[in-house]
């Protein structure tokens, strides 16, 4: 099992029972923070180890970081408690903190030229703080429930074992702070959390690793020419593959919350049922489709349709649309493919906008819902929509230097 898994679902759930054993007053805000900080200590010793070729040295690195993030973290925590809740720019400064520190580390080369200048045999500047573009997302969003009353400003305690949460900090989901403070024992209880994390465990260290056998790396990288069927086929497994490894890690750190007492929310609802670009961002990565709609879309198109009038609205959403997803592009990485992956989803979710228009003004209310419910309508969208997103995920899996390469090699 990777070291990452026995950090985080096997090591820090064990951690908080004995915690809650043998330090019964310590409060369970801070037994999480202590777990999470200590992974995440670990976590980015690990993933500096390589890059130092020297475990002291990446545990000094590692220590830096750690200090830095936290620092970091409380200075939001500060912005948080002192100016969410006072409205107008005070209130924005607070929710932009958190976005203006993952643009600063993750779009600008500033921590990669940090790791140059130290020396370090290369690495990605983002390794320096681990899952900030999921912290980021989320510390941003609690601005905006403290703001709203939805939660109380949380003591520093609380905010660093949200903030910090280690079974969500690398990969998600983008939990909210008021559901991370819902009881989450749920009727389950821990057989069933167990079980989520076992079913996990299986998507994502056995069958994703069957699978991306089919997919780009594991089918075009032998270096012979291959045939133009075999870029469908890697197309087709590899959104099967990152669904798999993707769900998977999911279902175990919603397991992992589970078993120590925190409600996460769901981030898939089976995506392969969708019938439209749209429908698929309703279940896939369903958090960040949430923040993307609560914290991008709504507010933008509000103020969009008050400047162009309510005869214009259907364009200004639309305009709204390609916003978002141009966003959910470019934070899912660097570079011009993410950006063209953004584009080719906004550009799906915008036609079907359109189509759905001129089908409600074309048919009618009733004829409408019937058309909706044609057994034969249903499955032509739901196999044009797995080939569409198949097809856009390969923006999403490659650079352009290795679609060139995979384009090269078929014949």
């Amino acid at each position: 099992m990777p070291r990452t898994l026995v950090i985080v679902i096997i090591l820090f759930p064990l951690w908080v029972h004995l915690a809650r054993v043998l330090l019964p007053r310590v409060p369970k805000a801070g037994v999480l923070a202590l777990g999470s900080l200590a992974g995440l200590f670990l976590l980015t010793s690990a993933a500096f180890q390589p890059l130092t070729g020297s475990r002291a040295s990446a545990q000094h690195l590692a220590e830096a970081c750690l200090v830095a993030y936290l620092g970091l973290a409380v200075v939001h925590w500060g912005l948080l408690r002192r100016w969410a809740q006072r409205g107008g720019w005070r209130t924005l400064a607070s929710f932009l903190f958190p976005i203006l520190v993952l643009v600063l580390v993750k779009y600008l080369p500033l921590a990669g030229l940090f790791m140059s200048r130290a020396g370090f045999k290369g690495g990605a500047g983002t390794d320096l703080l681990l899952g900030i573009s999921y912290m980021a997302f989320r510390l941003s969003y609690l601005t905006l429930e403290v703001r709203n009353g939805t939660v109380p400003p949380p003591g520093i305690v609380a905010y660093l074992a949200f903030a910090f949460f280690l079974p969500t900090l690398s990969v998600g989901p983008i939990n909210t702070y008021a559901n991370h403070c819902t009881p989450g024992e749920g009727r389950s209880g821990a057989f069933g959390h167990a079980l989520r994390v076992l079913l996990g465990a299986v998507k994502y260290l056995f069958l994703a690793v069957l699978v991306n056998q089919l997919t780009y790396t594991g089918l075009f990288l032998d270096g012979h020419p291959h045939a133009w069927v075999d870029l469908p086929i890697a197309m087709a497994s590899y959104y099967v593959y990152l669904y798999l490894n993707f769900s998977g890690y999911c279902d175990m750190a919603i397991g992992t919350a589970g078993l120590v007492g925190i409600r996460c929310a769901e981030n898939f609802d089976n995506p392969f049922a969708a019938r439209n670009v749209k429908e698929f961002w309703n279940r896939w990565h369903i958090t960040l489709s949430t923040y993307m709609r609560d914290v991008v879309f709504s507010p933008l198109s509000k103020w969009l349709v008050r400047r162009v009038g309510a005869t214009r609205a259907n364009h200004a959403t639309a305009a709204c649309i390609m916003v978002v997803f141009l966003i959910v592009g470019v934070w899912h990485g660097v570079g011009w493919n993410f950006l063209l992956f953004g584009l080719a989803h906004g550009l799906a979710v915008v036609a079907n906008h359109y189509y759905t228009l001129f089908l409600k003004k074309r048919l009618g209310r009733e004829r409408f819902l019937a058309y909706g419910k044609n057994p034969l309508v249903r499955w032509i969208a739901v196999g044009s929509t797995f080939a569409y997103i198949s097809a856009s995920l390969f923006l999403f899996a490659n650079d352009i230097p290795s679609m060139r390469s995979i384009f090269a090699l078929l014949r």
